[in-house]
């Protein structure tokens, strides 16, 4: 197979053959694609901030954000866009070229999309690329948020078909498909992918890499994620997953998508050094930049450019906007801060 092949029909047993090879074969194949398609030693840097926190009516058993489980942790209502705007200031000054803004709702009401739409044109006027994760999306809100001018919309699909209704109940394998055709269709970038370490067998890792690379156009962005166990949450006893197995989920996943953005994403708090390095080697070249992802812990900025530094890793280049500048940042901030309107408890029942 060419270095260059895009391919829509791969099977889990090739998929299960690739995670059967020696290591270090399979991560040098990994890493011979990755410098087919992409720049060495180049990681792209994303920011990720919850804009509603807590109070999600979902089940999903791996999140600590579900009304269902006890863990702590406080629901918030939807952030003041003028503190969005300072967040995406901040993410850009630390070097984050992407700045994604997630709720926790199993779908954006009609109500909230006035003040999604403001955030969104907010932070493209600061010159980074935007992204967002609200859960299911019709196609009309689709498209409100694609005119708004959001680059790219993330939508796991968290496991293989197979054992997805072990993890989540509340929202069918096709209700996250549909989502992401949604997506498509208005025009905006893909950003999926799933979690590892769910108490899975190695055919459902098998499994969602196949589905994942099979779309008909392929993510733009591949979030792989290990995950981290939060007490009160149904998997916060579940085994660990072994490294290697982890690792050898990004080498896959690089064969088998080599044009897209493959994310060492979730848990990399609890990685070693070593194991990040050889993430990258297998062809990781994205990741969340900041301590929190969500509500879970992350490295912080000045722990990741030590080890870039180590690696000698550069972060991908940053294209802002020409015209924009530090006043104008300035009086967006004052500007929003006057519009009371835009401010609304979000978990408000109707």
């Amino acid at each position: 197979m060419s270095n260059t092949t895009i391919r829509q029909n791969w099977t889990v047993d090739e998929v299960e053959a690739m995670f059967a090879l020696p290591f270090m074969d399979l991560l040098f194949n990994a890493q011979v694609v990755h410098r087919a398609h992409f720049p060495k030693n180049q990681v792209q840097v994303s920011t990720l901030l919850s804009i509603k926190t807590g109070a999600c009516p979902e089940d999903c058993k791996y999140c600590p954000q579900s009304a269902r489980y006890d863990t702590g942790l406080e629901k918030e209502t939807l952030m003041e866009v003028n503190k969005v705007i300072k967040a995406a200031q901040d993410a850009k000054a630390t070097g984050s070229t992407r700045f994604c803004m997630g709720a926790a709702w199993k779908n954006p009401k009609q109500r909230d999309m006035p003040y999604l739409v403001e955030m969104i044109k907010e932070v493209k006027s600061l010159g980074l690329e935007s992204c967002m994760t609200l859960g299911m999306l019709d196609n009309h809100q689709a498209t409100q948020l694609a005119d708004a001018g959001l680059d790219y919309y993330n939508h796991n699909l968290d496991t293989s078909p197979e054992y997805y209704d072990k993890i989540i109940t509340t929202r069918s394998y096709q209700d996250r498909l549909d989502t992401l055709d949604n997506v498509r269709s208005a025009g905006m970038k893909v950003c999926s992918g799933g979690i590892v370490g769910l108490g899975e067998q190695g055919k459902d890792r098998s499994g969602l890499l196949v589905q994942l690379a099979n779309m008909p156009q392929q993510p733009e962005s591949v979030p792989i994620n290990k995950l981290v166990k939060v007490k009160g949450t149904p998997l916060d006893n579940v085994d660990d997953l072994d490294e290697f197995t982890f690792i050898k989920t990004i080498a896959i996943a690089r064969i088998m998508m080599p044009k897209s953005h493959v994310r060492l994403s979730a848990g990399r708090d609890a990685m070693s050094e070593q194991t990040q390095a050889l993430c990258f080697m297998a062809g990781a070249n994205s990741i969340f930049y900041g301590c929190k992802l969500l509500t879970t812990d992350n490295p912080d900025e000045s722990t990741d450019m030590q080890l870039f530094k180590k690696l000698g890793i550069n972060k991908e280049a940053v294209n802002f906007s020409p015209y924009e500048s530090e006043q104008n940042v300035d009086a967006a901030i004052i500007r929003h801060a006057e519009k009371d309107e835009l401010f609304y408890d979000a978990t408000a029942k109707v």
